[in-house]
Parts: C-alpha cells; structure tokens; sequence
C-alpha cells in the first residue's frame, strides 16, 4: 500500500511539473504576459508614485502603490494565462488528458505565482526610485510578505480564472470576482508593508502574516478541491 501511495504521489508530481513547464515555456518563449503585465505595472507605479511623491507622503503610500499595482496586474495576467488555454481547445485537452485534475490546478497556479513574482521584480525597484524606499534594507522581511501574498493571488486568480475562461466578458468577470476575494490578502499585505516600512520587524508583523497565512490555506484548498467542477463541460 505505502508503494501504491507513493507511486500516486510521484506521479501527481510529475503531472503538475508537466503543466507548470508548459506555462512557463511558452511565456519563455513569447514573453507576451510578464511583458503586458509588467508595463501595466510599471505605469501604474509610475502615475501612483508621481501623485503622492510629490506630498511628501511617498514612503507611507508606497505600500498601497505596490499592491494595487501588483494586484491589478496580476488579474491581466491570469485572464491571459487562461486565454491561451481556450485557444485551439488547448483547455479541453487538458481535461480529457489523465492527468488529475488537482495537479492540473496546482500547476497552473504554480505557473500563475511565477508571473506575479516576476511582476513584483518590476514593480519593487521602480516604487524604490520613485517613492525613496530603501529595499535592500527590507529586502529579507519583505520577501515573506510578498511569498504569502503571492500564493493567495496566484491560487485565487487560477481558480477563479478558470471559471470565467469561457465567458465572453471574462476580463471584467475575473477583476470583479477575484479582486474582493483578495481583500483579506491584499489589506493584510498593505498594511504589513506599510509597518515594514515604518521600521517594524518580521516579528511585529505576525498577525498579519498569520492572516495571510490563513487565507493562503483555505484558497488553495478550495483551488484543489473545486477546479474539477469549474472546468467539466
């Protein structure tokens, strides 16, 4: 028994590393998502820094203009993500595929999280600059805040992403769903920032890094455990 459970196991790994890399190539190979969504981020980083820079308020408002930013990108980029898969029936040839349909969801998100990480690494150096944050002095504290709400963004936007896949208005459907869902997330996570910034330690932010812990949790197992119903035909 322990063999069959840990041939189960080796080969929910390997399914979920089967769609996690075909995410991740063929964004390697066009580019088309950290691209799209990186310049929307930049922009919004830009025009958000420009407005509070210039209140002299720009450190304390650099934790809002992060997150809005990341979030608002992150959604283009899942709606692109899933957009790929509805082209050529490329969805459905996931579905009929053997692979379970957990690890499918988990793979995809892993993929998701990858996109929103390499967003951040626009998104961070130009709130930096624009907004004189010293982030090689938080760099380790605020690493953990952006890995907790990472997860929750990236398994939200993939569940809920491939419910809307094959509305017509899905754009506006994903934003209008995920975007409250992540209130809990995105509130804790700003309001870490802001207290990192501050001069608070890892230590002190421990409520909200256990809220956002928390809602990572509960996500990601709703993600596992209804992504099977939400992409049957």
């Amino acid at each position: 028994m322990i063999m069959t459970v840990a041939h189960a196991s080796s080969t929910w790994i390997r399914e979920t590393l089967v769609v996690f890399g075909k995410d991740v190539a063929i964004e390697r190979s066009t580019g088309e998502i950290v691209a799209t969504s990186g310049l929307f981020a930049a922009l919004v980083t830009v025009l958000a820094s420009l407005a509070f820079s210039t209140t002299g308020q720009g450190p304390r408002a650099a934790a809002g203009v992060i997150w809005l930013a990341v979030a608002f990108s992150a959604v283009l980029a899942t709606s692109r993500s899933w957009q790929r898969e509805r082209e050529e029936s490329a969805l459905a040839g996931l579905v009929l595929s053997p692979a379970a349909r957990s690890a499918i969801y988990v793979g995809k998100a892993a993929g998701a999280l990858v996109f929103v990480a390499a967003i951040e690494l626009i998104v961070l150096p130009c709130s930096a600059l624009l907004l004189d944050i010293d982030l090689v002095r938080h760099a380790g504290p605020l690493l953990v805040v952006s890995v907790l709400a990472d997860v929750g963004i990236a398994a939200v936007g993939t569940l809920f992403g491939a419910m809307t896949v094959r509305t017509r208005a899905r754009d506006l459907v994903l934003a209008s769903v995920v975007l409250p869902l992540l209130a809990p997330t995105l509130g804790s996570a700003i309001a870490a920032t802001r207290e990192l910034l501050d001069g608070a330690s890892l230590v002190e932010l421990g409520d909200y890094l256990e809220l956002m812990l928390v809602f990572d949790v509960v996500f990601a197992a709703a993600g596992v455990w209804l992504f099977g119903l939400l992409v049957e035909d």
